[in-house]
């Protein structure tokens, strides 16, 4: 029963990869500009930072995945159009 929750748990998206694009941008800019800011401990400091890493390969995967839609379309339209020799 254990065994059957950890890999559910495993399969379920945490919240940062629930998250859209804009939604993580948006907080990735403010764990910036705490960090920016300065007046944090260090214990804090470190903290931000690792939220900030998780945020920013959340907004990589939208980005790579909106690039490979796009050369998918790219492809696709220059598969269908005759050529123009």
């Amino acid at each position: 029963m254990a065994e059957q929750q950890e890999q559910q748990d495993a399969a379920a998206p945490t919240p940062d990869e629930a998250l859209g694009y804009e939604h993580a941008r948006d907080a990735l800019l403010d764990v910036v500009r705490q960090l920016e800011n300065g007046g944090t401990s260090l214990e804090e400091s470190l903290a931000l930072w690792e939220r900030g890493e998780q945020l920013a390969k959340v907004c990589q995967r939208w980005l790579d995945g909106a690039r490979a839609r796009l050369d998918a379309a790219l492809a696709a339209e220059e598969g269908g159009a005759p050529d123009e020799e």
